[in-house]
């Protein structure tokens, strides 16, 4: 498996410098079970070491709460017994990549504290720890801004805060599925929803504290509830709550 596991992140970034328009990688969630081949489970608090997931969120992240059904990834966020619930996968380690197109078609929940988010970790982040790591962030969406997206990126020079980043109003937002899709090259990283552009970060000066996106990246799916950005107030009658993704794919 651990051969396997390396020629999966190797073939990524091999092919990535090979083929401008081959898909690389994708999941279409088609299986009866989610494929732990390509996806980690994150589970818990992320006490000790980072209770909360460092921002105060009030959700205990399990594998029951994550599903497929229908072709579709289904994260349900619930509460029980005064206990919030819900997944988050990641695949560190397993499907990582450098450079590319990742687009990724999803529905988005709704109501006051849930914070559903599509986004990327630097691949050394056990070494450098974050933001030195890098973050990209291709979709984040707070139940408390309606219509609203965020795409962001987090680097060492923001110091942890979000001042690298574009909110864009889109009116029938939570209606349906729509595509939220990022172009990542050497140079810049642009962000599209439904093949528009919004948001496009391209630092004049790229180093270590500006530009940490000239390593492997891997992807995480999760829907927090409540903490810093999605809360802290949560309205506990909306419970339960879905956040569905129908694919994701890569492509160079």
């Amino acid at each position: 498996m651990k051969k396997l596991l390396t020629y999966i992140i190797l073939s990524l970034l091999f092919f990535s410098c090979e083929d401008s328009s081959s898909i690389i990688w994708e999941d279409n969630f088609d299986e009866t079970r989610l494929n732990e081949s390509y996806w980690n489970y994150q589970l818990g608090d992320g006490c000790p070491d980072l209770c909360g997931w460092g921002n105060n969120e009030r959700q205990i992240y399990t594998k029951e709460n994550a599903r497929l059904e229908r072709g579709n990834l289904i994260i349900t966020a619930t509460k029980e017994n005064d206990v919030y619930k819900s997944s988050r996968i990641t695949t560190k380690n397993k499907i990582e990549f450098q450079y590319g197109t990742i687009e990724v078609r999803a529905k988005l929940p709704t109501g006051h504290g849930l914070w559903p988010a599509i986004w990327m970790l630097g691949s050394n982040i056990d070494d450098r720890g974050w933001p030195d790591c890098g973050e990209i962030d291709i979709m984040e969406y707070v139940g408390k801004e309606p219509h609203i997206i965020y795409n962001s990126l987090h680097t060492r020079q923001s110091f942890g805060n979000t001042i690298n980043s574009r909110k864009t109003l889109i009116e029938n937002v939570e209606e349906g599925f729509h595509s939220y899709k990022s172009i990542w090259t050497k140079d810049k990283i642009e962000f599209y929803i439904d093949n528009k552009l919004v948001y496009t970060f391209s630092p004049e000066i790229k180093n270590d504290k500006t530009w940490p996106f000239n390593q492997p990246f891997y992807i995480i799916i999760n829907l927090a509830i409540g903490g810093n950005f999605g809360g802290p107030e949560v309205d506990d009658t909306i419970f339960p709550k879905q956040l569905e993704i129908d694919y994701i794919k890569i492509w160079k």
